[in-house]
């Protein structure tokens, strides 16, 4: 069986900072625990696949930071209010707070089916004036800020660090800030960036020393994150969109508020391309997490993304998603045929040793399993080790006939199966319901995208055998090859024709 885990301390856990453009070696300022802030949704519809890609992302770090045994502040925010959200009431008649906590409620609805862990806090930018007011004040007091008219702006100038995260040149810059900054005349630089917003008529405002107004996009961040971590914390994560600007906003305005703020790691997922070609909505390509859900599995929607590395991009094709859910409905059918098999055996002691050949699989999964996930979160090659264990538990069931006198081959599934659900669990791919109920999960699904029942899909099975028993072997191909080419497999077994999901052919 695998060896028992180093402490903490002992495990060397690799990360990559976009701050400082280099894979360092994680040290948390507490030793036992992390401080952990990841920018959350601004809920003004359903979420998209790229939502996924970062949600997911942080989540395996935030399980596997668990794993290695560290106490994990994880801090995930909502801003509930924002330009594109009050656009968006107006355009609908309804309420932007009644809007984005509907939002809100949906963006958790798709994080629970996505498998992704609740985090400590969720913290939302309406429920946090006071801390973001206190914080603008400080700015203004050190100097790096000014009003104007109600509205408060950042001084770029008066802070020569700006930039250091992205490593842009401040010439560079424009006004602007993913959509949500106007040009103003009145900003001493066209970089500097809103604190402050004045009120504008019909939209949510709140009380402040410059007047009637909401926060500025940036600064919720830097005043929520020091709110639950302090003005010291270990880990930022976003994606790399929002390096530039947000990130160099807020470490901007953190350190600017309070020269002791500081993070040690800033992480950066990648985007999501579809076909190669970013995803936007403009070109129509774009995918919320419903889109998918729709037609996939919520955990083949998970693996898929797991099989890239965070900070790569990920290219979303019909073909990649097909194949991830045809793996994740191999590694279920695999380990519910263990299950199935071991039943009877799971109460009985065995004197028998696991085999060597076994151990030595296990051992080295075990091992592999941490050295890839410790150097950055190498989830692609962790994905791939899986095939070896699931190959090896198949091969040793097609041995076993059920006899308890096979104690060996019980000791051996007994050992793989606990290593394989281990893992999976820590990678949040194993289910909350029992393998049996995701499988047949997975088979409607395949259903759905085949555009069959399954009493369609039964007629098809009793004409193929008709025609087999016929010998009508040509038509029988066909039916074969017309199931296969929309993702149904047929098995020829001694009790019957079965059928299981696969990847569709261009047959």
């Amino acid at each position: 069986m695998a060896e028992k885990e180093p402490e903490t301390s002992e495990r060397k856990l690799v990360l990559f900072n976009s701050l400082t453009k280099h894979k360092e070696e994680f040290k948390p300022i507490v030793e036992g625990k992390v401080s952990m802030y990841v920018c959350g949704v601004t809920p003004y519809d359903l979420s998209h696949i790229g939502h996924a890609r970062a949600y997911v992302a942080f989540d395996v770090l935030h399980r596997y930071l668990r794993q290695l045994r560290y106490d994990v502040t994880y801090v995930r925010n909502f801003t509930d209010i924002d330009d594109k959200i009050i656009k968006r009431a107006n355009e609908a008649g309804e309420d932007p707070l009644k809007l984005s906590r509907r939002f809100s409620d949906e963006f958790l609805i798709d994080m629970a089916m996505l498998q992704c862990l609740p985090p400590t806090h969720e913290p939302r930018v309406t429920e946090h004036m006071d801390q973001i007011r206190d914080m603008i004040s400080k700015i203004m007091e050190n100097g790096h800020a000014y009003s104007i008219e109600g509205d408060v702006y950042f001084s770029v100038d008066s802070f020569p660090e700006y930039c250091r995260l992205s490593g842009r040149k401040l010439d560079d810059n424009m006004a602007g800030g993913g959509g949500r900054v106007t040009v103003d005349t009145r900003k001493k630089n066209p970089a500097d960036f809103a604190l402050w917003k004045s009120a504008k008529p019909g939209e949510p405002s709140w009380e402040s020393p410059w007047g009637l107004g909401r926060p500025g996009w940036h600064i919720e961040c830097s005043a929520m994150s020091a709110q639950y971590l302090g003005q010291k914390f270990d880990i930022h994560g976003g994606g790399k969109d929002l390096v530039f600007p947000h990130h160099e906003n807020e470490l901007a305005q953190s350190k600017a508020a309070n020269s002791e703020s500081c993070i040690n790691c800033w992480m950066h997922n990648g985007f999501v391309n579809r076909d190669n070609q970013k995803m936007s909505k403009s070109e129509n390509n774009f995918f919320t997490i419903r889109d998918i859900v729709a037609n996939y599995h919520p955990l083949a929607l998970r693996f898929f993304l797991m099989r890239t590395h965070y900070r790569a991009d990920v290219n979303y094709s019909n073909q990649a998603i097909d194949n991830a859910s045809d793996r994740v409905y191999y590694i279920y059918q695999t380990l519910q045929d263990c299950d199935v098999a071991l039943a009877p055996f799971r109460e009985g002691t065995y004197k028998v040793q696991v085999p060597d050949d076994i151990k030595e699989l296990v051992q080295k999964f075990h091992a592999d399993f941490f050295e890839s996930m410790s150097d950055d979160l190498h989830t692609t090659a962790v994905l791939d080790d899986l095939v070896e264990p699931l190959k090896t538990i198949n091969g040793t069931l097609k041995k076993f006939k059920g006899k308890k006198q096979q104690q060996a081959l019980i000791v051996t599934l007994l050992a793989l199966e606990k290593e394989v659900n281990e893992v999976l669990g820590i990678l949040g791919l194993l289910p909350t319901s029992s393998f049996a109920e995701v499988l047949k999960q997975l088979k409607d699904f395949a259903l759905k995208r085949a555009g069959m029942t399954e009493e369609e899909l039964s007629n098809k099975i009793e004409e193929r055998t008709l025609a087999r028993k016929n010998k009508q072997y040509e038509e029988s191909d066909r039916i074969r090859k017309v199931l296969t080419a929309v993702g149904i497999a047929l098995m020829d077994e001694p009790g019957g024709t079965v059928w299981r999901p696969c990847e569709p052919t261009d047959e």
